[in-house]
């Protein structure tokens, strides 16, 4: 295969950014409430008592009271903990006293108790003793049975507790063969296939040969083959050969093809059916690089395109690099498409290449002034700088005190400085919901300055305000990155866009694919690259995990021979399978490297590179480079293994 290699990037130290530090009597503070925590165990003592008194105006204190009423859930303990709630009642201090709670009165049947404490929840468990204790005082079936309905209609069991409510729910006539079947379609579509046998028994004894279809067909797809299965051609059997040619198609495209070609003559399929199939054929073939890709994203009719179908319509048009038949065919693409970042990048190249460069330059010059992947292509292609559209947020002292001085906001705060992450989260996204969205800026900028970057940079993004580039795009860890950066020869731009990107700066952030840190490094690679085992808490340890995750990088580096696009892809998707897009690329077939990225068959991964690749342009900037990566990418072609 033949590569090319970006520049090496100049490589800038820069001086370490120190958070703010907490006023020396609130360090104090934390000691003793860190020792109160553990006196809590004596809480009749007067040792506990003392410790306990010392926390007075403390934002903490509450969690040790939360800790005490925790220990000492009894029946004599109601007014206390009544108390408690009626005072934190809606705020994360409230739930884990309250929950556990009424689990105590649950099993020792305290039914009374229980309803008054009792608040909604998403708990099912306590949601059917309620509904029962409800039952039970008098409350018409009338009011609560139909309420039933949405505990019983999940894709999963529900617990045993709630069998003799869902039995009282049954006789009232609420558990009709409709619902019967809606709860199949979600234990089949996604939820536990081992509830489908369980489902079937319930239906009629003419219609339980589906739901036996229906699960041979969840543990594998290429059972829909034979017509003879559907013998009906009713629309229960068109639903489950609809659900089962669309997962096929992703695991065979050829036999799917074939197989619902049969299926066309078999069934009589309305509009709407074959839309959604075609979508999902579009998507699948598109992504595979498959030949019949372009017909089946042709079918998908225009007012059913999604962002993602057009996404794959305008990709499987570069690979052809014909300029003239990919901006004929934009111009056709509804209208509401043409306001997005990338139809406008493409269209306007597809101008230039077609000897229209005068307008083709007035919309990229128009691109070119976001702040955005395509708008960073748009100004390399202009040969112009980027435009980062810096619009610093400021607060007034006034605004700073006023939100600083909130009680939830300091309980987040504390917990943050005593490492305590997820209780912090919880308190900040609490603190959240009673702000005002100028009082959420203001919340944002603090957690700034207090080096709490996660929620500076979420708190900016969930009131769209996109525009301070230093809040959004700190220098977090700085020493850290830098240090392992030079220690493993990368540009530490590159290590700060991928910590940006992987984790928004959250060191105890984990994915459910296993990755953990401040850069998603999987307990496999950590593994390989250390040649021991590492422990979650060593992966989730800043220093240790920003070591590897450069590591890494450096070794994707080489191995990819200095191709930072692809090195970036193979970060997130694994160097085995951009091995394989590398091979699907027609033998001598060259693309250019903007055009490779939009085939990227991963949704994940393509959208992954390009948030990347802007982020890293941001970050050269901030760390005092003046190079543009973006000039690099656009001279870039990506070639065939």
């Amino acid at each position: 295969m033949r590569r090319y290699r970006f520049k090496a990037l100049l490589f800038t130290c820069v001086s370490f950014v120190i958070p703010l530090a907490p006023a020396a009597e609130n360090i104090s503070l934390r000691e003793q409430f860190i020792q109160a925590e553990k006196l809590v165990w004596k809480s009749k003592s007067t040792e506990f008592k003392q410790a306990y008194q010392a926390l007075d105006g403390y934002a903490l204190q509450p969690y040790i009271e939360q800790k005490r009423l925790l220990n000492n859930i009894r029946l004599s303990s109601a007014e206390d903990i009544r108390a408690f709630l009626d005072t934190y009642e809606g705020t994360p201090l409230d739930a884990p006293v309250r929950q556990r709670w009424l689990r105590y009165l649950a099993k020792r049947k305290k039914a009374a108790l229980f309803t008054e404490f009792y608040r909604p929840t998403s708990d099912d468990a306590l949601t059917c003793h309620y509904y029962l204790y409800k039952l039970e005082q008098g409350d018409d079936p009338k009011d609560i049975l139909p309420k039933v309905t949405r505990l019983w209609l999940v894709g999963k069991s529900q617990p045993k507790v709630c069998d003799p409510l869902f039995s009282q729910w049954q006789k009232a006539g609420f558990r009709t063969p409709e619902i019967v079947w809606r709860r199949l379609e979600k234990a089949a579509d996604g939820g536990k296939h081992t509830l489908i046998p369980y489902l079937t028994s319930l239906l009629p004894k003419e219609e339980q040969y589906l739901g036996r279809l229906w699960h041979k067909v969840r543990k594998d797809p290429a059972y829909i083959a034979k017509m003879k299965r559907f013998p009906n051609k009713s629309a229960k059997e068109l639903q489950i050969f609809t659900y089962g040619v669309k997962r096929f198609v992703w695991r065979d495209p050829d036999r799917a093809l074939y197989v619902f070609r049969l299926g066309k003559k078999h069934f009589a399929f309305d509009n709407d059916v074959e839309q959604e199939i075609a979508a999902r054929f579009a998507l699948a073939l598109a992504s595979k690089n498959h030949s019949k890709a372009t017909e089946w994203l042709a079918n998908v009719e225009h007012q059913r395109l999604s962002d993602l179908v057009v996404q794959w319509r305008i990709a499987d048009l570069l690979r052809s690099q014909d300029w003239p038949f990919i901006k004929s065919e934009l111009i056709k693409l509804p209208d509401h498409h043409k306001e997005k970042h990338q139809w406008r990048y493409w269209y306007a190249r597809s101008l230039i290449e077609t000897n229209e460069a005068f307008e083709g330059r007035r919309v990229m010059a128009e691109l070119a002034k976001t702040r955005h992947y395509y708008g960073f292509l748009a100004a390399s292609q202009l040969n112009q700088p980027i435009s980062l559209q810096n619009k610093p947020l400021t607060i007034s002292d006034e605004e700073r005190k006023l939100v600083e001085n909130t009680l939830t906001g300091q309980r987040a705060f504390e917990l943050f400085a005593l490492n305590r992450t997820h209780h912090a989260r919880q308190e900040w996204n609490y603190w959240m919901t009673t702000l005002s969205v100028r009082e959420r800026l203001v919340a944002a900028k603090l957690a700034n300055e207090q080096g709490w970057y996660d929620r500076a940079i979420f708190g900016l993004s969930q009131v769209g305000y996109l525009d301070d580039v230093d809040l959004r795009f700190p220098l977090a860890y700085q020493e850290e990155i830098t240090k392992h950066a030079k220690k493993y020869d990368i540009n530490p731009a590159w290590a700060f866009a991928i910590s940006r990107r992987e984790s928004s700066f959250m060191a105890d952030a984990h994915s459910s694919a296993g990755a953990k840190g401040l850069m998603q490094v999987m307990p496999g690679t950590a593994k390989t690259l250390t040649n021991r085992r590492i422990t979650n808490k060593y992966l989730t340890n800043e220093a240790n995990n920003i070591n590897l995750g450069t590591k890494y990088l450096s070794k994707l580096w080489q191995r990819h021979d200095g191709n930072l696009i692809l090195a970036t892809a193979a970060y997130n998707a694994g160097p085995h399978r951009v091995k394989q897009w590398l091979k699907s690329l027609d033998k001598n077939e060259r693309l250019p490297a903007d055009i490779w990225i939009e085939t990227i068959p991963f949704r994940e991964t393509r959208d992954y590179v390009k948030s990347v690749m802007a982020y890293q342009q941001i970050y050269l900037y901030k760390v005092g480079q003046e190079a543009s990566l973006f000039d690099e990418l656009i001279s870039l072609d990506i070639s065939s293994l």
